[in-house]
């Protein structure tokens, strides 16, 4: 709506200059130069309408470009002005002061500047910032650090559940190499893989459906990528892409999780986020819990609690398909998750339902 207002507004100053231009040559003249005004007038329309149709079919612009060109045509006028001043004592040998050459040459120095200045600001835009002497005015992001989401904890689809709890208050980053890679997945000829590219798509849909988070595709066209083999695996590009952008990476994956911490990035890791939330089991607590499978050694039976942490009880191997209640001996914690170990506490099955605390 608002650009609309400005372009508006431009076509009617448009106008109106074109029809003063044209009034102002008939005014003018004793004999009325219809010729004269009708190509003033026809000059300041097709420069007005150059300016919008460049202006409307410019639908990407970046304030980098914009400051590029404006930057670089006042440093090449200065430079041009700079180097006319030199040069034009010696030109004095060849062109006099009336020449219309000097003119000529001194037109085509500043042109030639300001062409270097601006092709060479707008080949190193993506490192251009606007610098007030000590002061850096950069783009304010919601939250803290920006948190880019790999492959693998898309298609996980954890993630969507815990952006809608107000914990996460971050922008949310998906480069279009991820993206990429995430469609060719859900276009593989393979039935499994085919529907976990699917389910990473259904996720990031619903991700974006949610009102209360910031979810962004960045098209990854960074300079610190720009050099790298196009054959490097996404893994790879997605450490240098956060490292890039000063963001952390969401995974589930162990391997990208090294990778990462090894080259300084930041990673949240969603499995050892789900460990560290499951339940806490400290040694002589009680609980009831459904042994469902015999154990590895002799005699041990397994069950599991509501959060999936596995819970290994000596003797328990007759008692399975019944829930017993055990003591809690001992508690390890493993890469894997966590394993809760304990003994049943009397011979009958406890009465009641699923596994819980006794508090």
């Amino acid at each position: 709506m608002r650009i609309s207002i400005v372009r508006g507004a431009f076509i009617a100053l448009v106008l109106g200059l074109a029809l003063y231009g044209f009034l102002y040559f008939l005014a003018n003249d004793t004999a009325p130069d219809w010729l004269t005004a009708i190509k003033a007038a026809a000059t300041v329309i097709a420069m007005g309408a150059t300016a919008l149709y460049v202006d409307i079919r410019s639908r990407h612009k970046q304030m980098t470009t914009i400051s590029a060109i404006s930057f670089g045509m006042v440093g090449g006028l200065l430079i041009g002005y700079l180097l006319w001043a030199i040069l034009d004592p010696f030109l004095v040998v060849w062109f006099d002061s009336a020449s219309p050459m000097r003119q000529i040459l001194r037109l085509l120095i500043s042109l030639i500047c300001c062409y270097i200045s601006i092709s060479f600001l707008l080949q190193t835009k993506d490192e251009f910032r606007f610098i007030i002497p000590y002061v850096e005015f950069s783009r304010q992001v919601k939250g803290g650090k920006p948190l880019v989401l790999d492959t693998s904890v898309i298609i996980d689809g954890r993630i969507a559940d815990i952006c809608d709890t107000p914990i996460i208050d971050a922008t949310l980053v998906v480069p279009r190499f991820v993206l990429l890679e995430l469609q060719g997945i859900a276009d593989s000829s393979d039935k499994i893989k085919r529907n976990r590219g699917r389910r990473g798509l259904d996720v990031l849909k619903q991700m974006q459906s949610n009102n209360r988070l910031e979810l962004k595709m960045h098209d990854g066209d960074l300079p610190e990528l720009r050099g790298v083999d196009p054959k490097m695996r996404v893994d790879e590009k997605l450490v240098l892409f956060a490292k890039a952008v000063g963001g952390k990476v969401v995974t589930n994956d162990f391997n990208l999780n090294k990778i990462a911490q090894l080259q300084g990035v930041e990673v949240i890791n969603l499995n050892e986020l789900s460990n560290a939330l499951k339940t806490v089991a400290l040694p002589g607590e009680y609980m009831t819990i459904r042994i469902v499978k015999a154990g590895d050694q002799i005699g041990q039976g397994v069950g599991y609690l509501e959060d999936g942490t596995m819970v290994v009880i000596e003797q328990g191997r007759q008692q399975i398909g019944n829930e017993v209640s055990i003591t809690v001996t001992s508690v390890l914690q493993t890469s894997a998750g966590r394993m809760i170990f304990g003994k049943i506490e009397g011979k009958n099955a406890a009465p009641g339902g699923s596994a819980t605390h006794d508090d």
